[in-house]
């Protein structure tokens, strides 16, 4: 399964889900793809369907493995990654090292072990209010699920993930 970042960051309101299908769609990506973020329906740790969590490996856009399987991003480490292995966003750029996103933090909005926090996901990722607080990432910790809180006001990478495997 693919995980791969939005072409651009984003404050906390952002219509995640849609751009990630929309820009999949545009980078001639079959499969559906959905933002890797809690929602107000559903956990982070349940966005993959689960007949696919278990035994594929979550790659880069370039099929380097980040993850064994989905479930190994949500064991209580964090989502712990090698930082040496790029995440790209659709149009091909290292979200690491582009200067399209000068801060190198992911949104999520959930705990360690990818349960929605809903007094930091930004109200369900509806505001970029700067009092009103969101789940993030720095990705120089080699986590994707770092907590830390930070206001929605700010624009981060939001990541997206291909949650059912098409052969």
């Amino acid at each position: 399964l693919h995980l791969v970042a939005l072409n651009l960051p984003f404050s906390g309101d952002m219509r995640a889900d849609f751009q990630c299908f929309q820009q999949a769609q545009l980078a001639g990506l079959t499969s559906t793809y959905r933002a890797f973020l809690s929602s107000h329906l559903q956990d982070l740790a349940t966005v993959v369907r689960r007949a696919d969590r278990y035994h594929l490996p979550i790659v880069n856009l370039k099929g380097e493995t980040l993850f064994n399987n989905w479930e190994s991003i949500f064991n209580g480490n964090g989502g712990e990654f090698n930082i040496h292995v790029p995440i790209y966003s659709f149009d091909g750029r290292n979200v690491m090292t582009d200067p399209s996103w000068p801060q190198k933090v992911i949104w999520h909005g959930s705990t360690a072990n990818g349960i929605r926090l809903v007094s930091n996901y930004c109200e369900a990722w509806h505001t970029a209010d700067m009092g009103a607080m969101g789940q993030a990432s720095p990705l120089k910790t080699g986590k994707l699920l770092d907590q830390k809180v930070y206001s929605c006001s700010n624009q981060f990478i939001v990541l997206c993930i291909e949650n059912s495997f098409v052969s």
